[in-house]
């Protein structure tokens, strides 16, 4: 398999899992959490709002820059350039440091409504990506083991989400900075990762095909 394939949910599809792998790396974790460690160590420290923007821009465009120099695939840096931008833009419009974690606590929304909608209605997400990624397609629908799987799968998907927000969204109402950012650190790469994992061990032997129907007896 491709190293490429095995980041992310292409981890899924491996004969093993690798914490390490789906995650991107020791340098994916880095980029991945340090705007965020930056924006409140900066803000604690300083208790003013610009600087900490400031900072969690600079550590978001060094991680692009030194990949564009070293000649390395952009593309996670790029999503964190993404979601760092729209964070430190809500945070800088209406003055409040919580909201530079508000698009975080949204797109969880968003996922994990996603998630449950997908259940609910008998398509669970999880068999739709991974069917996608084995080139199965909706194949798995026919086998009620492996539909079993992917809904149990996708509601761990569900209760992570849930649970992000169970924890963050109080922390963001209080204007609780420091925990919030804390809080968003612990479940952000380590329970991502932790979900992976699960849904790997629910998913990682794939369904039987359907035994071809048998032509009918000569006369």
């Amino acid at each position: 398999m491709p190293v490429a394939t095995t980041r992310g949910v292409g981890s899924l599809l491996g004969d093993d899992f690798s914490v390490a792998d789906a995650v991107g790396g020791v340098r994916g974790m880095v980029e991945s959490v340090a705007p965020g460690v930056v924006f409140v160590a900066v803000y604690v420290a300083t208790s003013a709002l610009t600087p900490a923007l400031i900072a969690a821009v600079a550590v978001t465009l060094a991680a692009v820059v030194a990949r564009l120099v070293q000649r390395t695939p952009v593309t996670q840096a790029l999503a964190g350039v993404v979601g760092v931008g729209i964070g430190v833009f809500w945070a800088w419009r209406s003055g409040d440091a919580q909201d530079y974690f508000a698009y975080g606590l949204l797109t969880n929304v968003a996922y994990g409504v996603a998630c449950l909608v997908s259940v609910v209605v008998g398509w669970p997400l999880v068999g739709l990506v991974v069917g996608m990624l084995r080139g199965e397609g909706t194949a798995w629908r026919r086998d009620r083991v492996q539909r079993r799987r992917y809904t149990w799968a996708t509601w761990v998907w569900v209760a992570m989400f849930a649970l992000r927000l169970l924890v963050q969204v109080p922390l963001y109402l209080g204007a609780s900075v420091g925990w919030l950012g804390t809080a968003r650190l612990v479940m952000g790469v380590p329970l991502w990762a932790l979900t992976l994992w699960v849904t790997w061990l629910l998913v990682r032997t794939p369904g039987s095909s359907p035994a071809p129907s048998r032509p009918p007896a000569a006369p």
